[in-house]
């Protein structure tokens, strides 16, 4: 084994238990937060998140972290209700815009992401909730691990795996979009500090191997 590489199963990615492992992360606790009560979320990368420099020796060309306690909501909006949820939307992020499809805007409170024409995810901000006539509310937090690449050879690395055009003027900063990667679809998002990926939980461990991996032959930093 070379040094400072990652020792990993060589079994190929278990779609079936993850997917089951997926539907299973879609149950959220119901323990109101204000009780004090909540179990500390427990990172679906916990068993194979190894901080240090791995790969090929030198500065490193990518970075990779977690970013931890996930706040996301999503609200979805019907055709006729479009422009009031886009209003709350609006307000909820302390923004005086709501974003257009496939742009993020980021305002005083959260960060808004339009991941399709009806729907927006809410990033670090609790909205009030929708009533059924108007749309729906859905705390996605629990479903997804959100993780950051960076790096001077990010988007390199990134391209050995999305089939997305991630050059500087194609794919620029707020501008959000969707993909797969090994038939995941994942959420990606262009932010100041670099790319950041919104996996669905139950496939975390298995794209986060396949990310390292990559990310070792431009030499990695996992922090």
């Amino acid at each position: 084994m070379m040094p400072g590489r990652i020792a990993r199963s060589s079994a190929p990615i278990r779609f079936a238990r993850a997917i089951r492992l997926s539907r299973l992360s879609r149950h959220i606790c119901t323990i109101p937060k204000e009780s004090g009560c909540m179990a500390k979320r427990q990172s679906a990368l916990a068993a194979n998140y190894h901080r240090g420099l791995h790969g090929r020796p030198g500065e490193p060309g990518v970075r990779l972290q977690e970013v931890p306690d996930l706040n996301l909501y999503q609200m979805s909006a019907w055709p006729e209700t479009l422009g009031t949820v886009g209003t709350t939307v609006a307000q909820a992020i302390g923004s005086s815009k709501t974003p257009r499809p496939g742009e993020v805007i980021c305002g005083e409170k959260g960060s808004a992401l339009r991941v399709e024409a009806l729907k927006w995810w809410l990033l670090d901000v609790e909205p009030s909730p929708l009533d059924a006539e108007t749309g729906v509310t859905l705390d996605i937090s629990h479903s997804r691990t959100r993780i950051l690449v960076s790096g001077p050879e990010a988007s390199a690395c990134l391209n050995r795996l999305l089939p997305t055009d991630l050059r500087q003027d194609r794919f620029v900063v707020n501008q959000v979009a969707s993909g797969g990667i090994h038939h995941v679809g994942i959420t990606l998002w262009r932010s100041e500090a670099g790319y950041e990926l919104f996996i669905p939980r139950g496939f975390a461990e298995s794209l986060w191997e396949l990310l390292i991996e990559t990310a070792e032959q431009f030499g990695l930093e996992i922090v």
